[in-house]
């Protein structure tokens, strides 16, 4: 099955969420201030935040008063031409080699996996990978690294629990750098954003990266659950703040009726979405595509 395909599967809910909504407002009101206002109540209901919606929505109204269009399907397709647009507001880095990649994010949004899913894609991709278990505040997170480590067929790097994650990040990157290693992908300690003493050591991995490996392309991507809707875009502005993020890799998309926090990312945290996860295989991770992603919502 091809991206839009999987994607198609996991947008499932909120395409039905919104579909639905969509052709009730169309059936019961013309266009007009009425009909724009319930438009905006759609899109913040599929958890497009207030800022986004209302951007969206007033050009919907300028082009459709513009244009003088009347007919459901052109209304819509501006719709999705639009919401096409705010997607790609923010530019997609282009992953460029030798990189390194620390995923940061909350307990429990599936970074373990996503490295592992990473480090599949960049293999398919012809690249050569390793990991580093810099996640040595939770207990046995470096063994499950290393499960995953394993069935991908990569190199991990890790010490042992309690030790100093930079040290970790520090012996990864020196590794990294002797073997010319194309990938290096750094697993981080799931990080309550309220917690400063962590985000300060994350501070400290970044520079790390930053002073041993200059040479690299170093992005900083913060792993997000999509089914945590709203709450999602809080985080991604609290981790920009702490080490200015490249891109956001997104999992459990298959899991909410509300997906359209991903516009927000884009519109109002002005943060690109990189990669998608679509599903428990570690091949169902894929780089995000806004037209595919737009065609499967609506």
């Amino acid at each position: 099955m091809g991206f839009f395909g999987k994607l198609f599967g996991a947008l499932k809910k909120t395409k039905e969420n919104v579909s639905a909504k969509l052709r009730l407002l169309f059936a019961k009101n013309k266009l007009g201030d009425e009909f724009y206002d319930e438009l905006e109540e759609i899109l913040i209901g599929a958890d497009v935040s207030v800022r986004t919606a209302e951007d969206i929505v007033e050009q919907v109204k300028e082009e459709a008063i513009g244009q003088k269009l009347k007919d459901e399907g052109f209304v819509t397709d501006l719709l999705k031409d639009i919401i096409q647009d705010t997607l790609d507001s923010v530019e997609m880095p282009q992953i460029e080699y030798p990189c390194v990649i620390m995923l940061v994010g909350v307990n429990g949004v599936g970074k373990t996996t996503t490295i592992g899913k990473l480090a599949h894609y960049f293999l398919e991709q012809g690249k050569s990978v390793t990991v580093a278990a810099a996640d040595t505040f939770r207990a046995a997170a470096s063994d499950q690294l290393s499960v995953w480590a394993e069935r991908a067929k990569v190199k991990i790097v890790k010490h042992e629990e309690g030790s100093d994650p930079s040290a970790v990040v520090f012996d990864a990157v020196s590794s990294a750098k002797a073997r010319k290693t194309d990938v290096l992908i750094v697993d981080t300690a799931g990080r309550l954003h309220v917690k400063e003493n962590l985000m300060n050591e994350l501070k400290k991995m970044h520079r790390v990266v930053d002073r041993e490996y200059p040479q690299a392309n170093f992005y900083k991507f913060l792993v997000l659950d999509a089914t945590t809707g709203q709450n999602a875009l809080n985080q991604a502005k609290v981790f920009h703040e702490a080490v200015e993020l490249d891109g956001i890799v997104l999992t459990k998309l298959d899991g909410t009726a509300k997906g359209g926090f991903v516009i927000s990312l884009c519109g109002d945290a002005q943060i690109p979405v990189v990669f998608v996860g679509t599903g428990e295989k570690m091949e169902d991770i894929s780089l995000f595509d806004s037209e595919e992603f737009v065609e499967a919502l609506f």
